[in-house]
């Protein structure tokens, strides 16, 4: 990172880390790591440390680098946002070897957890540079290689000259294009051998993609800005290819990027007569007709597998979204202290490397000559104090504690995802069974109210 044309050194180091910073990447500001600094004063500090360097050493340098960054991406699913900061700040750590004030910024708003991981290029003591060296770069992957095979993490088998693209990365299967999405549905609805073209499209429809037809069959989605036409999609996914897959006379052969279709997840009771009154056909009818035949099977299965009757159910639910609170409630106030030891932890190291600083500046007097001397370390302190007061710290813990406790805290946030995903996955299904034997019981009613109708006649 230069100093760009124009701009202060303070509005470089802004512009360069209020995207690292971001809020809203990094779950409001918790899963920001940093050593030796505070983020949110990031850019002082870093500008300040320029000004000490050139205080000490005399040296005024063109196209001066403000400081380095590294990103670090983790395979989808194999980290959690905790873990991954941990490893980042693990990795700058043993990089930089304690010389370099740096953030870790784990951001969460894509499909992989990354970190953005951003450090002074002055030394902390001000008086050196952090210089690019030839095989930084293979440097920098080795070692954060390391780490991620030291946790049982993918790392990029054999990476080519140039960088390897993140959507290729073994294993990876990131957010699909709209086109690529419809195909992916087109692929699970001819999974489901529907029996003709009309309950292939009433398939799509319950993935949320609907038909319109015209000149040509297009497809809309609430996620779509424009329809997507039917033979746009390549030769295998036109709608003769597609009709000829559906009466045996073709073979499908869908596109290698395929994304798993949970055919053990429960399905909601389909209304049957709102759907017709839309505009559905007689092949609708026959399809959906059986489909939730099958559906309230499952529902039957699922409620003797686990001995429920309709009172057990709902009772079930009200304890699974009780439970679900209380986790959550777990999480984030774990989440909340792991910021806090961080921020903790920052400051009680530089509280200690400035302490004698300030003491012989209160000594002083509170000299002007000796706070322009010592500047750097006076702001530094006096933001420690400032952080201590404002988080109720009367007695300062040792930094030993708190990595003890950092530790105890993360593995307890750990297990508490764990069991959360645990608890919503059998709130999802058991709530889709609630709700399919809750139909099943109006249609008995509505049927036998029928036969006693049919009866008085």
């Amino acid at each position: 990172m230069h100093i760009n044309k124009g701009k202060t050194l303070s509005q470089c180091i802004s512009d360069r880390t209020d995207y690292a910073i971001n809020p809203e990447k990094t779950n409001n500001g918790e899963l920001i790591s940093s050593y030796a600094c505070d983020h949110r004063s990031l850019d002082a500090e870093f500008a300040l440390a320029k000004r000490q360097y050139r205080h000490f050493t005399g040296k005024e340098e063109k196209n001066d680098v403000i400081a380095y960054q590294v990103r670090q991406s983790f395979k989808p699913g194999e980290i959690t946002p905790e873990e991954a900061n941990q490893i980042g700040y693990d990795f700058a750590s043993r990089f930089l070897k304690g010389k370099h004030a740096f953030i870790v910024c784990t951001h969460i708003d894509k499909a992989h957890i990354h970190n953005h991981i951003l450090w002074n290029s002055t030394t902390s003591d001000c008086k050196r540079k952090f210089r690019n060296f030839y095989g930084s770069a293979r440097a920098v992957a080795r070692l954060s290689d390391l780490i991620c095979t030291e946790h049982q993490l993918s790392v990029i088998q054999n990476p080519q000259r140039g960088g390897t693209s993140y959507s290729k990365w073994k294993g990876f299967k990131g957010k699909p294009s709209h086109r690529e999405a419809l195909r992916i549905a087109i692929d699970e609805a001819l999974e489901q051998k529907p029996h003709d073209f009309e309950a292939f499209l009433a398939l799509l429809e319950e993935a949320g993609y609907r038909a319109k037809q015209g000149k040509h069959i297009a497809f809309d989605h609430d996620g779509f800005k424009q329809k997507i036409r039917m033979h746009s999609l390549g030769e295998e996914y036109d709608e003769d290819a597609i009709r000829a897959i559906i009466k045996g006379q073709k073979i499908h052969q869908p596109k290698k990027r395929r994304m798993v279709w949970d055919a053990n997840r429960p399905q909601s009771i389909i209304d049957i007569q709102a759907k017709l009154a839309a505009g559905k056909g007689e092949g609708y009818r026959r399809w959906a007709t059986v489909e939730n035949l099958k559906r309230m099977a499952k529902t039957k299965l699922y409620m003797d597998e686990h001995g429920f009757s309709y009172e057990a159910m709902a009772e079930r639910k009200s304890e699974l979204s009780a439970k679900e609170k209380e986790l959550s409630a777990k999480i984030t106030e774990a989440q909340n202290r792991l910021a806090e030891i961080n921020v903790l932890k920052t400051h009680i190291v530089n509280y200690s490397k400035t302490r004698d600083v300030y003491v012989a500046y209160r000594k002083s007097g509170y000299s002007k000559k000796f706070l322009e001397e010592h500047e750097a370390d006076i702001i530094i302190h006096k933001a420690a104090k400032k952080a201590f007061d404002e988080m109720g710290v009367k007695k300062l813990p040792t930094v030993k504690s708190l990595q003890v406790e950092f530790a105890e805290q993360l593995t307890s946030k750990k297990e508490a995802y764990a069991e959360l995903k645990k608890v919503r996955d059998e709130l999802r299904d058991l709530t889709v069974h609630k709700a399919n034997y809750e139909e099943l019981r109006d249609l008995e009613e509505r049927e036998k109210r029928k036969e006693k109708e049919h009866g008085r006649e």
